[in-house]
């Protein structure tokens, strides 16, 4: 079934666009997101307040892993092109494209199997009182940490992405491709077949050390090198890659804010939907790298209440990723909305960028889903009519990334490449983004194959050429 727009389909199908997905029957809530710390057991309702309603989980496209463990990070990544057998790992507890998600009891561990499926599964024990743990006596319950409201669920930090930690010492040598990088660039000509193997190949970890290394030894700077030996999109790419994720998004962020003009979508691209950890990852190297805090820059270049947006978004006090969908505050921030936007004269444009910056992706899809139900109309439309410019395209982003990432980023490639001409710098960013994390580009060359009937890989041929398309295609693993 191909995404058609906003309608919803039968009940264990594919979702369609950023629509209603299917949804779990009552007494269900959302599995957790891939790459998230073990999640608490869950707790029961308040005394007195009705059950968990269901809400719609987190839409995505999986494939199934390959036998055996992957490699760890910071080893030697494989080559450009999908694995032997056409497999990718998919994040834990979401299932392929096209096949019938698996929903769970509310009060089981969040990315359990269930019985009989991908092997045993123990029954948890009894949930004890709010604030002890499960299976203890009523009356028995321990103080909640410090910061914690009593009856609230412990949660854990979102992990950072690959690449925004700290630094890190792996097991894996770099001298071999930076001797490679030296004589593909050494002399007359440059070998830039080479240059894409080698920078393409690397995991975010490999790449610090590939870059410290090539320095070190060669007393040369990579990204230097690369500038004066390559030149075009070819150039922009190669060098994002050499400078890794983090840096790359410090410096596009600059660029961006750099001169006349703001390139807002920019802005979206990069500090939209994320954690906490990346948030202040980002903060702390701009601060370092251009000696200035990002606020400031931010603050110099929006105005008026996008800018406050923005702030909010700064602030990173986003919900973690481990946090359960409260089922009380659906409501509240569903009746916030609407009198923030349809039930009144005028928009409170701040509750609403305030809701939609500070929630995790599982609450503001059952925000999405519950105003659906009871207002009758998609959150997605309401944001549309209500809004305009730069403020529009952010709370639209935000909103589309929680009900579905994978189609979403899917959308933005889409975007790219669509019209008159190709947008090549959103291409190259958002192409090298979504490669350093395998399991996302998997899923996302998954989303846009479903969505456009056509591969990510031959879409991208059709739209560049030379050396340029070579290292796209190399980062979307179809490049040999």
């Amino acid at each position: 079934m191909s995404y058609q727009g906003y309608g919803q389909p039968p009940y264990g199908q594919p979702p369609q666009g950023y629509g209603q997905p299917p949804y779990p029957p009552q007494g269900h809530y959302p599995p957790q997101q891939h790459g998230h710390p073990p999640p608490q057991q869950g707790y029961p309702p308040q005394q007195g307040y009705p059950p968990q309603q269901g809400y719609p989980p987190q839409q995505g496209g999986y494939y199934q892993p390959p036998p055996g463990p992957p490699p760890p990070q910071g080893q030697h990544a494989p080559p450009p092109g999908p694995p032997p057998s056409g497999h990718y790992p998919p994040p834990q507890g979401q299932p392929p494209y096209g096949q019938p998600q698996q929903y769970q009891q509310y009060g089981a561990p969040p990315g359990a199997p269930p019985p009989g499926q991908y092997g045993h599964h123990s029954p948890a024990p009894p949930p004890g009182p709010y604030g002890a743990p499960p299976g203890a006596p009523p009356g028995h319950g321990a103080p909640p940490p410090h910061g914690q409201a009593y009856g609230a669920p412990a949660t854990q930090p979102t992990p950072p992405s690959p690449g925004y930690g700290p630094p890190q010492i792996i097991q894996w040598d770099g001298n071999a491709d930076a001797q490679a990088l030296r004589a593909a660039m050494k002399g007359f000509g440059t070998d830039e077949k080479a240059l894409i193997r080698i920078l393409s190949s690397k995991d975010p970890l490999q790449m610090e050390v590939l870059r410290q290394t090539f320095d070190r030894i060669h007393k040369r700077n990579l990204i230097e090198d690369l500038r004066k030996e390559t030149s075009g999109y070819f150039e922009k790419g190669l060098v994002q890659l050499a400078r890794g994720p983090l840096h790359t998004d410090c410096h596009l962020l600059f660029e961006a804010m750099d001169g006349p003009g703001t390139k807002e979508i920019v802005l979206n691209d990069i500090l939209l939907g994320r954690s906490n950890a990346d948030i202040k990852a980002i903060k702390s190297t701009f601060q370092q790298t251009f000696r200035r805090s990002l606020e400031s820059a931010v603050k110099g270049d929006l105005s008026m209440k996008t800018e406050r947006h923005f702030m909010i978004v700064l602030g990173a006090n986003r919900a973690e990723d481990s946090a359960p969908v409260d089922p009380r505050q659906v409501d509240q921030d569903v009746m916030d909305l609407y009198k923030a936007t349809e039930g009144r004269m005028g928009t409170d444009e701040i509750l609403v960028c305030q809701i939609l910056s500070t929630r995790n992706n599982d609450q503001i899809r059952a925000i999405a889903h519950s105003y659906k139900q009871k207002f009758r109309k998609d959150l997605d439309d309401v944001i549309k009519s209500e809004f305009s410019g730069h403020m529009r395209d952010a709370l639209h982003f935000q909103l589309r990334q929680a009900v579905d990432k994978y189609m979403h980023a899917a959308t933005l490639l889409e975007e790219s490449m669509a019209g008159m001409g190709t947008k090549d710098n959103l291409l190259v960013a958002r192409t090298i983004r979504y490669h350093w994390d395998p399991t996302t580009l998997a899923n996302v060359k998954a989303a846009y194959q479903q969505k456009y009937r056509k591969s990510l890989g031959a879409r991208i041929k059709g739209e560049t050429s030379g050396d340029y398309r070579l290292l796209m295609m190399a980062c979307v693993g179809e490049w040999s």
